[in-house]
């Protein structure tokens, strides 16, 4: 009887270890599943992570069936290996040129960028633009130091035009061992960055030059678009809102509003497609003139008898050909940069007008011009800038440790790029007045073409 029971024991034990021992291979074997699950995630997540040395981007996306896509560029992004060794990396920052919205974001991802993604503790940064590499005005810069900058409009580390010396530059550079430079600035800067990467490749120095692109204008060549652009358009927004509402109140009320662009008028275009209560866009790319049938006076004539006000927005480089020297509008030389002095046409255009219907006699005019210009450069960063300022310093950081010189980073086709310096410095991008924006905004605004018809009469004989 005992032995009957102890054996019932002994079985019952032994049966109960089994299971247990099932039991625990069975989970064994799951836990071994989840952690080989885990490995292939996480592997699978760094090859998505890391950019493939062979990625690149076509600068043409539409194309003929038969024909080539045309210049292909690197594609930005962190590189699985990398060139600089973290602590050894001393990187440098400067701002030039006139303020921008989201210089200060950049230099603050700039500066987190290098610390967290790379570890890098050493980042200068270069005052009062070019001139401070050989003036001796630097600052150094943590993240703690730039943490809220990114609120603030300009640029904590002052700009300046001018002061480009190539050689001086350079001996600054190998003098502090700095071995990454991030230059900020529009075409004339990035002309000036490539410069500066010849003269330190011709020297043999290990030194990174990367150019980030920088103007509201949206000059620069290659990429869609530039720092400061999205808010540039939307800050003129308000000042095209203040000209509608003073002439929508006004008998016979016409507003005008200059906005920035020299040689191109993107703000302007794109400010009038975005506003929508703009009667006429007046850019550089697109010749107009003033007297006679088909002219600019004789179109405001017209929509001030259709609709009792009008809204005229003109870039600040537009009809700079038809001032005389002697006329008394103010000359307006906005920045130090430039050798031409560049009369105030918003100033012109609006007197001129005035004068047009002062002479006529045909209807009393009520005119406000309103010139925003250094407003709108001068705001922080809106919320679409503060994104795109991100991923270029980033783009940026990572081409510099992977080892990649003499680029300008910036998008093409919506993908970021490393774009060599001599394809930024062919030639400054302007709006193409055959494109369809083009077409858009003239269905926007309903004005004509302004194209004088003595020019096309004198361009058929020449021909």
């Amino acid at each position: 009887m005992f032995l009957t029971l102890y054996l019932r024991m002994f079985l019952t034990c032994l049966i109960t270890s089994l299971i247990f021992l099932h039991i625990l291979t069975h989970y064994k074997i799951i836990l071994l599943m989840q952690l080989s699950m885990i490995k292939l995630v996480n592997s699978c997540f760094h090859r998505q992570y890391y950019v493939n040395q062979d990625d690149t981007v076509a600068q043409q996306i539409v194309v003929h069936k038969n024909s080539s896509r045309g210049t292909l560029f690197r594609r930005a992004g962190p590189a699985q290996k990398v060139y600089f060794d973290s602590k050894e990396v001393y990187a440098c920052i400067v701002t030039c040129g006139g303020l921008c919205p989201g210089l200060n974001t950049v230099i603050r991802e700039l500066v987190c960028g290098l610390y967290h993604m790379y570890g890098v503790h050493k980042v200068l940064g270069i005052e009062g633009g070019y001139r401070g590499f050989y003036s001796r005005n630097t600052i150094p810069l943590t993240p703690k130091i730039v943490n809220d900058i990114h609120k603030r409009g300009g640029t904590i580390l002052k700009t300046s035009y001018g002061g480009h010396d190539t050689s001086k530059i350079v001996d600054s550079i190998q003098d502090r061992g700095i071995n990454q430079v991030y230059i900020l600035g529009g075409f004339g800067t990035q002309n000036e960055a490539a410069m500066i990467f010849e003269e330190i490749r011709r020297r043999g120095l290990k030194v990174a030059v990367v150019g980030i692109p920088k103007t509201i204008d949206n000059d620069i060549p290659v990429i869609d678009k530039s720092i400061g652009f999205d808010t540039a358009v939307e800050e003129a927004q308000r000042a095209i809102n203040s000209a509608h509402v003073e002439a929508e109140s006004a008998e016979n009320g016409i507003g005008v509003v200059k906005l920035m662009g020299r040689c191109s008028g993107f703000i302007a275009m794109y400010a009038t497609l975005a506003s929508r209560d703009v009667d006429c866009c007046l850019i550089p790319e697109s010749p107009f003139y003033l007297e006679g049938p088909g002219g600019v006076l004789e179109f405001i004539e017209k929509r001030l008898r259709e609709q009792g006000h009008m809204v005229i927005v003109i870039a600040e480089g537009a009809g700079q050909e038809l001032i005389l020297p002697s006329d008394k509008s103010n000359k307006n030389r906005p920045d130090a940069a430039s050798d031409d002095l560049f009369h105030d046409v918003g100033l012109w255009l609006s007197l001129k007008i005035k004068d047009h219907f002062a002479r006529s006699k045909k209807m009393a005019i009520n005119l406000k011009y309103i010139d925003p210009t250094y407003m709108i450069r001068a705001i922080p960063s809106n919320a679409s800038d503060n994104v795109f300022c991100t991923l270029l310093a980033q783009s940026a950081v990572h081409g510099a440790m992977a080892g990649y010189t003499g680029f300008t980073v910036g998008p093409v086709n919506g993908r970021n790029c490393y774009i060599p310096f001599h394809l930024i410095n062919e030639g400054q991008k302007r709006v193409v007045i055959t494109d369809r924006m083009w077409a858009r905004l003239l269905s926007s605004t309903h004005q004509p073409s302004f194209v004088n018809p003595l020019h096309i009469t004198e361009e058929a004989k020449a021909e």
